[in-house]
């Protein structure tokens, strides 16, 4: 009875680390149909074990992982009573066992411990778990999943190193091929899945095995050291509940993670390759404020999403594996990805103030030469010549300070206080738009946001959100210029005027969550 009772206790309190470990198939376990107002849950884990065994006899058990640690901690039980440690002296994250064995083995590490466990427990007199197999192997599971990842941000990483005096060296490691063993190396520090990836790779464990075995343990150890210490979480839900996420404390005003990076710098755009034809690499380097941007973004891996060093040498001119053979050119560009430069900015516009204008620019069109200017500044050296020395950053630097924001718009003499759209008076009096009004309330939403700064490169460039596909001018072509025919279908990205009107305007104050325009008679009176 004992033995049951121990069982069952330590399966709480380690399923902590099971239940991480294995998170990838928690979304997946519980996909199937939940009972209906099933409860939410961040701690369900798949018991999967048999499945490359083959098909299953009966349902996946989905594991309450806290509801367990909850009740076991109470008997002051720890991981190790129900997971054994390998040669390395690395906790297993299978439940009694090393390695699976075989089908019928694996099943009976449950079925003889668990339900045991179960069994004595309750003829304790104590509340316990079920005993027949559909208490376990449910058709319909009584809760759903809504786990959510959750990543070492900079405000976590500062906590965390605070906290520890900066002592990087405790999470922070590298294998010496030479020695074979983890060594820690200054100023070499890196993200820990640029190593430790989705699945266990010869000696180098998953990211989930490595980062629950180290943060967990840690936490237990420093509770353990003194019990009224902030130790950090031990139950899965309080790092993936998402609202338990939102109670996490956000610092403020980060200080810089130092890895001896320039404050500025010049972004290669190619290096010289045998297949690239002559002169084809003249492009411009790109000057970049990597201070700016660190202070913009969250964690390093926005950008750096493979290891801390330069793009080109993952993404080359003509792809290479090392960049799963997206070339440098696509890396910069690709609009939907988030990691790529235009990615991240056209992302930027999806902001209310932004998007009224925005949201009617077909995303991918090829940039005219003012848009890569704003980028490929005059001035810069080929990207191919570049080097990265000290002299380089200080050029960059200065191409940066040099360059001049775009804040505002033309004078108020200049722009219309008032126009008359009259073009539908046959059904609707003339609309009087409040010109001058609309356009000081779009510059006022763009406010002080550095990124339209400069790639508004013309105080007329805010008007080109209406008046598109022109020259900035304080006096623009009227909408009638290219409207003014009917919608033809050998033109479906030109409509009439009516279609244009409607488009642009109803689309930019829905775009904008401005509450007007729910009727036609907002905007046109009724003869």
């Amino acid at each position: 009875m004992e033995k049951g009772k121990r069982l069952l206790k330590g399966t709480g309190i380690v399923a902590v680390l099971v239940a991480i470990l294995i998170s990838g198939a928690v979304v997946g376990a519980v996909e199937r149909s939940a009972a209906p107002g099933a409860e939410p849950r961040a701690d369900l884990i798949p018991l999967d074990a048999l499945e490359p065994f083959g098909r299953l006899q009966r349902p996946m058990v989905i594991y309450r992982h806290d509801q367990h640690t909850k009740a076991l901690m109470k008997q002051g039980k720890d991981c190790s009573t129900c997971h054994l440690k390998d040669e390395k002296g690395r906790m297993s994250p299978k439940y009694m066992r090393l390695k699976d064995e075989g089908r019928e083995s694996t099943m009976l590490v449950y079925h003889d411990n668990c339900i045991a466990c179960h069994n004595e427990t309750m003829s304790a007199g104590e509340k316990s778990g079920p005993v027949t197999c559909g208490g376990c192997h449910a058709k319909v599971p009584t809760a759903v999943s809504n786990w959510k990842d959750i990543g070492l941000d900079k405000s976590l990483h500062y906590r965390h190193s605070k906290k520890l005096n900066n002592e990087c060296k405790l999470c922070h490691h590298q294998y010496d091929e030479k020695a074979k063993k983890l060594v820690y190396v200054e100023g070499k520090e890196g993200s820990c899945v640029y190593c430790h990836k989705d699945q266990t790779e010869e000696n180098r464990i998953s990211n989930r095995e490595a980062s629950h075995a180290a943060c967990i343990s840690c936490h237990q150890e420093t509770k353990a050291k003194n019990p009224k210490a902030e130790a950090g979480p031990i139950q899965c839900s309080n790092c993936h509940d998402p609202d338990k996420q939102l109670e996490i404390a956000v610092m403020e005003d980060v200080p810089r993670m130092k890895r001896n990076q320039p404050d500025t710098l010049f972004v290669k755009t190619g290096v010289k390759s045998a297949l690239t034809p002559e002169g084809a690499l003249q492009t411009k380097a790109v000057p970049f404020n990597h201070k700016v941007h660190e202070a913009a973004n969250n964690s390093c891996r926005v950008c750096h999403h493979a290891s801390l060093g330069s793009c080109a040498e993952c993404h080359t001119v003509n792809g290479a594996k090392e960049g799963n053979y997206i070339k440098l050119g696509q890396a910069m560009h690709q609009v939907g990805a988030e990691s790529s430069c235009i990615g991240c900015h056209t992302k930027a516009t999806d902001d209310k103030n932004c998007a009224g204008c925005h949201v009617f620019i077909r995303k991918g069109l090829k940039q005219d030469t003012a848009s890569c200017l704003a980028c490929h500044m005059e001035g810069a050296p080929s990207g191919a010549e570049i080097k990265g020395t000290p002299e380089e950053n200080a050029m960059a630097a200065a191409l940066l300070d040099a360059r001049v924001p775009v804040q505002g718009t033309y004078a108020d003499k200049d722009i219309p206080d008032k126009v008359i759209i009259n073009k539908l008076q046959k059904q609707y009096q003339a609309v009087e738009m409040p010109h001058r009004k609309m356009v000081k309330a779009l510059v006022k939403g763009i406010g002080d946001n550095k990124i339209a700064a400069y790639y508004h490169a013309d105080k007329g460039t805010v008007c080109q959100g209406c008046h598109h596909h022109s020259i900035p001018s304080k006096k623009p072509p009227q909408c009638a210029s290219c409207h003014g025919k009917p919608f033809m279908e050998n033109q479906p990205h030109t409509p009439g005027l009516l279609g244009a009107y409607h488009i642009q305007c109803m689309g930019c104050h829905a775009e904008m969550g401005l509450e007007k325009l729910a009727a036609c008679t907002e905007c046109h009176k009724e003869k």
